[in-house]
């Protein structure tokens, strides 16, 4: 590539999205880790359907799925003492989300084969990762532009680039020297997290155990057999020092009704939630656990650090390529802050009700949970609004400034509906802007995306668009992510054509950069 014009600070997940989005977009990047190579231990587990229509987008869902385990059903047991376990619960996962999004379900795929996944993506379009190599200072100049200071195999280099994306965790060199606050707190309460083999007949399903001190999780990690277990320690190891897997494998394996044969990985850990006070300075971005770090509740930690980088990833490309104003960037932490805040607050609810020591965490997990998730989950609105929530296919931001209009029961900020019998979700593979109508184009509307060279897609009006919540011949203009930016109900070519030069979408990229 020619001279960087983006410097990407961290090469977990959420680095590497960023790093294919400009790759896709030929924007000119350098992505740099402080680590010497993917990471070795398995993390984050579940790949929400959300960022799966995201890969689809860049061209490869279909092969990560084929790697990773579509988990089929979840069982929800009691553990009833004396080694018993009582299942309560026995839900669906295959179809949960039928209808909602082409991939209706929850895959795990270890976050050490996720790194190595995406780092070949890179690798096969010429994208090195500069591993081993430290972001030392960073200084933001009177021109706009930015000045990292870098460490790496080769000594210290000084590198001039546009924007700089903090995408290194939890412990941020980026969000560091940029002064944010990082406010939040860490739970009391002691965890373990567990790779082994079990006797057990295999299978993919998750099994959660609750009890009145007790609340376990099992399913399966990889294709040769590896489950995953994670529990919360009993109280009295928790408080005595180390804690191994033999101090705890008496506590584990009644709980789970296995024998563990084999541990390849056993780890403690507490679990933090926390929220940046910013997630942008200048020209200085910062993404994933760098801005946002919550429970592991539901999955959801490294689905939303990736929405970040397909976030921000299209706005850089617009800025920096001139297909937008710079202006667009501002809605980056618009919407991704506000989701993460609310994210933090909903999981840490949910994790503080569960984990709950005394009277109160024993009615949670023995008697509450139980009851409320065997009674929801028999209704179908509950299980697709389960789906939903879980999935992050309800992220919708109706408040950002790049949202507008109302058509049907789409607003501008909504995801795309999925529409399963037009598939309309092929055209947004092309990364870019595009107008989507349902039934018959108006003439001025085709005559306003022609004039401002956004390419346009009349599907059939069926069934399907009017139960997604579209509406018959309105025009829907959709960002490069997915997301309706403008929701038409009439045939108004002056609107249209209002909104895109609000925000400053030319017909063709600028030749070369944006300054």
């Amino acid at each position: 590539m020619s001279s960087p014009r983006v410097l990407i600070v961290g090469a977990g997940p959420t680095g590497l999205v960023l790093a294919l989005n400009l790759t896709r977009r030929g924007v000119p990047f350098r992505i740099v880790a402080d680590a010497d190579g993917p990471g070795e231990q398995s993390r984050a587990m579940v790949v929400q359907a959300r960022t799966l229509e995201f890969y689809r987008q860049l061209g490869f869902a279909e092969e990560l799925i084929g790697e990773g385990i579509v988990v089929p059903h979840l069982h929800l047991r009691e553990a009833a003492g004396y080694g018993r376990l009582h299942e309560m619960v026995r839900l669906n996962f295959t179809d949960l989300g039928d209808g909602i999004s082409p991939y209706p379900f929850a895959l795990t795929y270890p976050q050490d084969d996720h790194e190595r996944f995406l780092t070949k993506k890179l690798d096969a379009a010429g994208i090195d990762v500069e591993w081993n190599t430290k972001l030392t200072a960073l200084l933001r100049k009177d021109d706009g532009s930015v000045t990292a200071t870098l460490t790496g195999p080769r000594g210290s280099e000084q590198l001039d680039v546009d924007y700089l994306c903090g995408c290194d965790g939890a412990h941020s060199a980026v969000r560091t020297a940029l002064g944010l606050g990082f406010a939040g707190k860490t739970y009391d309460q002691l965890f373990f997290v567990c790779d082994a083999k079990v006797d057990a007949a295999s299978d993919h399903d998750l099994y959660v155990t609750l009890g009145e001190y007790a609340l376990m999780l099992m399913f399966a990690v990889r294709s040769t057999g590896m489950r995953r277990l994670i529990g919360l320690a009993p109280s009295g190891l928790a408080e005595g020092g180390a804690v191994t897997f033999e101090s705890v494998r008496a506590y584990v394996e009644p709980l789970l009704g296995v024998h563990v044969t084999e541990v390849n990985w056993f780890a403690t850990y507490r679990v933090h939630h926390r929220v940046a006070e910013r997630f942008r300075s200048g020209r200085v971005f910062i993404l994933g656990d760098a801005a946002h770090i919550h429970s592991p509740a539901g999955g959801q930690g490294m689905n939303t650090g990736i929405g970040d980088a397909t976030n921000l990833g299209w706005k850089l490309a617009d800025a920096v390529t001139g297909r937008s104003a710079r202006t667009i960037l501002d809605s980056y932490e618009e919407e991704r802050i506000g989701f993460a805040r609310a994210l933090v607050a909903t999981t840490d609810r949910a994790f503080t009700a569960m984990v709950a020591p005394g009277m109160r965490g024993r009615l949670t997990r023995s008697v509450l949970a139980p009851l409320l998730l065997a009674a929801g989950t028999r209704l179908a609105s509950v299980r697709r609004l389960f789906f939903r929530v879980v999935s992050q296919t309800q992220i919708r931001y109706p408040d950002s400034s790049l949202s507008d209009g109302k058509a049907g029961g789409v607003r501008g900020g909504d995801r795309l509906p999925w529409v399963a019998s037009l598939d309309n979700f092929a055209p947004l593979r092309s990364l870019d802007w595009q107008v989507h109508v349902y039934g018959d184009v108006g003439p001025q509307i085709a005559a306003a995306a022609d004039r401002s060279g956004i390419p346009l897609h009349a599907f059939a009006w069926d069934a399907g668009a009017r139960g997604a919540g579209l509406a018959r011949n309105a025009a829907y203009l959709v960002r490069p992510d997915g997301y309706v930016a403008l929701a038409l109900r009439g045939d108004d070519g002056a609107r249209f054509q209002s909104y895109v030069s609000r925000i400053g979408l030319v017909s063709v990229p600028a030749s070369g950069p944006a300054p």
